[in-house]
């Protein structure tokens, strides 16, 4: 009891003693031991490195998981050392709706089919992001997480008591001032009234006493300058070691944007995928849907059907006829028509069309685009209101009218 007590109390002047002279330095009054410029720099560097890596983490996180909410549960999961439970991605969701939709509307129809092929694209993509999230998570959020966790928390553990080291070592500093000034000033006026204390032996004289003080304050000053230096020194290693930290993360932000890089060709690749199959597709499904209303209506005639988008005013060739679809009889005239090599461009009245993406052709008649290129374009009667023939160079076919950006 007696020893935590005594220690208590040491502590208690301990602390009183770093108040002090923390004050006076703030008021200004007080002499305050400067680092070289080196650890200056050092410590300058590591907040640096400690501010930009919480906001990098967290922008990251937000960039994985936009929810705020499933991030809040996601920290409370990890505080608690449980794992986290498996949760579905946007894109599984929206594909498991596809596909009831499609198994409701019928999956042998037009738009159940189409649900059903977008709807197992949205699967691969969801796939896809929980992939890229878990790699991210693991080979870069955990990183930065560690170092903000693990050791910036050590480097302000010692930066702190570096701090109490100094403090005691500018106190000792001004004891030792007070004391030679008081010692010289006894030596000069000596005045056994004021200066000797209560246990002063009067044969004593006064400078005597200030130079037991003098010595006992150079013996702390000696060993807190030690723990000054030894504290110093620990705490300049884990500084310097910031750049083994910057190297660390470097190669965790390497493998973070070679995830993302495979993650976006992935999805590049399975949209690339499904545009094809839609493309194919797409004629079939619309000469489905007419031959499905011809049962109870009559077919569609060239001066009945609707015109193209943006393709109203382009010339028809008006020397080839235009023949009703008939169910169950293939439209040889219309496939006549949109053969592009038994057809010739109007005299006049063609029109320049921009090529907005990408398009491969699906066969003979059709012509495969560039994004950004220029070619020329015309309809002919009894097309496809969705298709125009396009013409670059020599080269002639059937091109997407959602391609092209038709241009006065």
């Amino acid at each position: 009891m007696d020893f935590n007590v005594k220690k208590l109390a040491s502590d208690a002047g301990v602390f009183f003693s770093r108040a002090m002279q923390f004050t006076e330095e703030k008021l200004g009054q007080a002499e305050k031991t400067e680092l070289d410029a080196h650890f200056e720099n050092l410590l300058a560097r590591a907040d640096c490195t400690k501010n930009w890596t919480e906001k990098i983490l967290r922008q990251t996180e937000v960039l994985l998981q936009p929810n705020p909410s499933a991030r809040v549960e996601e920290f409370l999961y990890e505080k608690l050392d449980r794992k986290v439970p498996s949760r579905v991605t946007n894109g599984e969701l929206l594909a498991q709706y596809m596909t009831e939709a499609a198994n409701d509307f019928g999956p042998g129809t037009p738009y159940g089919k189409t649900l059903i092929k977008v709807g197992e694209t949205q699967r691969r993509l969801g796939a896809a992001e929980r992939d890229f999230i878990h790699s991210a998570s693991l080979n870069f959020l955990t990183p930065l997480r560690n170092f903000l966790e693990g050791d910036w928390r050590t480097i302000s553990k010692e930066r702190r008591i570096l701090q109490n080291r100094r403090l005691d070592l500018d106190a000792c500093k001004a004891r030792l001032k007070k004391a030679k000034a008081a010692e010289a000033k006894a030596a000069a006026v000596p005045d056994f009234q004021e200066t000797r204390p209560r246990n002063y032996v009067l044969s004593a004289s006064a400078s005597a006493l200030w130079s037991d003080e003098v010595e006992k304050a150079e013996h702390e000053l000696r060993l807190t300058q030690t723990e000054f230096d030894r504290q110093a020194e620990v705490t300049r290693l884990l500084l310097e070691g910031i750049s083994s930290t910057h190297v660390n993360h470097l190669r965790c932000l390497h493998e973070f944007v070679e995830s993302q890089t495979n993650y976006y060709a992935q999805c590049y690749q399975y949209m690339l995928e499904l545009q094809k199959q839609l493309g194919s597709s797409k004629g079939e499904i619309f000469s489905g849907t007419f031959v499905g209303n011809a049962e109870s209506t009559s077919p569609p005639t060239a001066a009945t059907s609707p015109p193209a988008v943006g393709a109203a005013t382009l010339p028809a060739v008006p020397t080839i006829p235009v023949v009703p679809t008939i169910v169950g009889v293939p439209n040889t005239v219309a496939e006549g028509v949109l053969n592009p090599n038994e057809v010739k461009p109007p005299a006049s009245g063609t029109r320049k069309a921009r090529v907005l993406y990408d398009y491969e052709a699906a066969d003979s008649t059709e012509l495969a685009l560039l994004a950004d290129e220029m070619i020329t374009v015309y309809s002919l009667p009894g097309m496809d209101p969705d298709w125009l023939i396009g013409e670059r160079g020599n080269q002639k076919g059937k091109v997407p009218v959602t391609y092209l950006e038709l241009l006065s």
